[in-house]
């Protein structure tokens, strides 16, 4: 069971989601425009967001990046664009996985499963896991008890799906993963649905590590299969 704040200004689409998501138990707090969003957020401290990208006032691409300047809290994007563009602007805004208008609610469930699950595997859950590792490799330290990542003692502004890869990647140097693995592992995606995803956020995370950052010129693509971490 979890907090969800739906942010979607369709008002019966809206009802029906929240219908479906209270069957499975969640609490639900549904706002409708980008301001009451951020009200809700600093109010409510909800587990998980769905938001539409299409709102009156500020839109959802907005809400997502203030949010993500405080919270690590997964971001489920709505949208009924289809262009491919609309797909990667969620994703560099802060948002951890989309869904298409129009979709079914079971795929919806199906996505707000794997994102709180993903969120649960990653916090420390046990006395073993209180004092997970912290670990620095080339200057980069990353501290997965929360969520930071520093360069040369600069924190770094990472999205949570772009630290699980860093972390993934430099805690196994030279091990390739395939971008199945990489998808199945990291965002519960079907493979075949969403090739590009890896490749995005590699990108957007070799940008904001920097051109002369060691790390960033360590991350490799292996040609057909995925990427690897080389070691130094």
């Amino acid at each position: 069971m979890a907090k969800i704040l739906l942010v979607e200004d369709e008002h019966n689409l809206s009802n029906v989601i929240r219908t479906h998501l209270e069957e499975q138990g969640h609490t639900v707090k549904q706002v409708f425009d980008g301001l009451a969003a951020l009200d809700a957020v600093a109010s409510i401290t909800p587990d998980l967001i769905i938001l539409d990208i299409m709102l009156p006032g500020i839109d959802g691409l907005e809400v997502c990046r203030r949010v993500r300047e405080t919270s690590i809290v997964p971001i489920l994007m709505l949208t009924a664009r289809v262009e491919e563009i609309d797909r990667v602007l969620g994703l560099e805004s802060g948002a951890d996985d989309y869904v298409t208008k129009p979709f079914s609610m079971y795929e919806l469930k199906a996505r707000v499963r794997a994102l709180l699950r993903r969120m649960e595997m990653m916090q420390p859950a046990t006395a073993a896991l209180a004092e997970p590792a912290v670990f620095t490799e080339a200057g980069v330290t990353l501290d997965p008890a929360s969520y930071e990542a520093t360069l040369d003692g600069q924190l770094l502004d990472l999205t949570p799906k772009e630290f699980a890869l860093l972390y993934l990647l430099l805690r196994y140097p030279g091990r390739v993963f395939s971008r199945a693995y990489l998808l199945d592992e990291i965002w519960d995606y079907a493979p075949e649905s969403y090739d590009r995803t890896v490749d995005t956020h590699v990108y957007r995370l070799r940008q904001k590590l920097g051109v002369e950052c060691e790390v960033a010129q360590r991350i490799v693509a292996v040609r057909g299969v995925g990427y690897k971490f080389e070691r130094g």
